[in-house]
């Protein structure tokens, strides 16, 4: 007992010194603010939740809007043992141990474990793959929370066998009103204008909205929160690379390497990682600029993106930043062009407008009892069978006779690097429009 009322005085003591985004935390699905599509009465996720029949789930979205905080909602509220883990510090043998624990209460209490893994994303595949076969079997149910895009972040097979609850930024409305519940948790009053100021520049992001009302707050003197220390706080709050700055400093780097200016783009390179961006986020935007912004006027440029990225996975930082940087220079030096990316926007845009989309019978397979009689292959011509190894066939889909695509030709080469090759090749089988840029 005396251990008991020990531990409950050194957590109490320790919620009053929390901040103000933990002190607020809610503590029941209806003190949730936002995200109303996932915990307004009888929506799938609050339906799981109030049953306590929750299965392995995937929260993702972007920072400050509620994900780690639904999961202690959860933890209050299960039947399930409730385990945390933090993908930041944890390693493949905490999970063993963990897994362990949760075989050992199941088989000996039969109680099911929840496991909540905060920046799931930060995982390795080894990592990953350590969960599977104990979320697989139901061993345990598995909430994983990221910023990250699950296609990209999460493995296939671990992502499949979780169902993805996406959070959406937090409006206006609720970013007010977690303001309202912290003014009145730090007793002190806000002119209407420092209120407005604070919605305006968090918008989206709860935690950045308390954190630098928190601060704000303590600024007041007397206790009356005004424009001022909101400027103050927010300025101060900048220095941590808020939400908003990031996505300022991402572009900044793109654009950089886009205009082929090394020194920036390394420069913007070394801000994301002094602020601590996840690396592998830097690298996958490498390998979509690389195809994106480059493409086939330097095929090498996709290689050495793509060989970083895996540099990444093998060295990890601080070694990896020389793999970054040499990939963030070759990226910037390259020849530029976006005909790739122009190519297959242009080609789903036509499957969006409705063209037509059959195949033509000749294109469609042959290769089962039957389908001759269809009519299916019996025109294609083989163009091994030809001399040159091409023959003048339009492979596009047709209607009554007539190619029905846009106008110009999706892929049309720049005059920059080897795309001169490819526009050369191109015109040799009679596929190639003049250049855009010629």
């Amino acid at each position: 007992m005396p251990e008991d009322l020990f531990s409950s005085a050194v957590r109490s003591r320790l919620r009053s010194q929390a901040p103000l985004a933990a002190r607020l935390r809610p503590r029941s699905l209806d003190e949730v603010v936002g995200q109303r599509h996932l915990v307004a009465p009888g929506a799938p996720l609050r339906v799981l939740i109030e049953a306590d029949r929750l299965t392995s789930v995937i929260f993702w979205g972007p920072a400050g809007t509620g994900k780690t905080t639904l999961a202690e909602v959860i933890a209050l509220t299960t039947q399930s043992a409730f385990e945390r883990i933090s993908a930041v510090n944890a390693g493949v043998k905490d999970i063993r141990e963990m897994i362990d624990r949760s075989i050992e209460r199941l088989g000996q209490h039969s109680r099911a474990t929840i496991v909540f893994i905060d920046e799931i994303h930060r995982f390795s595949t080894s990592q990953q793959d350590a969960l599977l076969p104990s979320v697989e079997s139901g061993i345990i149910t598995l909430i994983g929370a990221t910023t990250e895009n699950p296609f990209f972040s999460i493995n296939s097979p671990l992502r499949s066998r979780s169902t993805l609850f996406h959070f959406e930024p937090l409006d206006a409305d609720a970013i007010r009103q977690l303001i309202e519940r912290g003014v009145a948790a730090e007793g002190v009053v806000a002119e209407s204008e420092a209120l407005a100021l604070l919605v305006d520049r968090c918008a989206g992001d709860g935690r950045q909205a308390l954190t630098a009302l928190e601060l704000a707050s303590a600024l007041a003197k007397p206790n009356i929160v005004t424009v001022e220390h909101v400027h103050s706080a927010l300025q101060v709050s900048a220095l941590s690379y808020g939400r908003d700055d990031h996505y300022d400093v991402v572009s900044a780097f793109i654009k950089s390497i886009r205009g082929s200016n090394v020194d920036a783009g390394l420069f913007w390179l070394a801000r994301m990682l002094e602020a601590g961006d996840d690396p592998r986020f830097i690298a996958r935007r490498l390998v979509i600029l690389a195809s994106e912004d480059i493409g086939l006027a330097d095929p090498q440029a996709l290689v050495i993106a793509v060989a970083a990225a895996h540099a990444l996975d093998h060295v990890g930082l601080p070694e990896a930043q020389l793999n970054l940087a040499q990939a963030v220079v070759y990226l910037a030096t390259a020849p530029k062009s976006n005909s790739v990316a122009m190519g297959i926007w242009g080609a789903r845009e036509d499957i969006r407008r409705g063209v037509a989309v059959e195949v033509p019978a000749k294109f469609r397979d042959a290769h089962y009892s039957g389908s001759q009689t269809l009519g299916y292959g019996t025109e294609y011509q083989y163009p091994h069978d030809d001399p040159r190894g091409w023959v003048d066939e339009d492979y596009l889909p047709n209607q009554e006779g007539a190619t029905v695509i846009r106008q110009d030709s999706y892929y049309r080469p720049s005059p920059h690097g080897w795309e001169t090759e490819v526009a050369r090749r191109m015109s040799k089988h009679g596929t190639s429009e003049e250049s855009l840029d010629e």
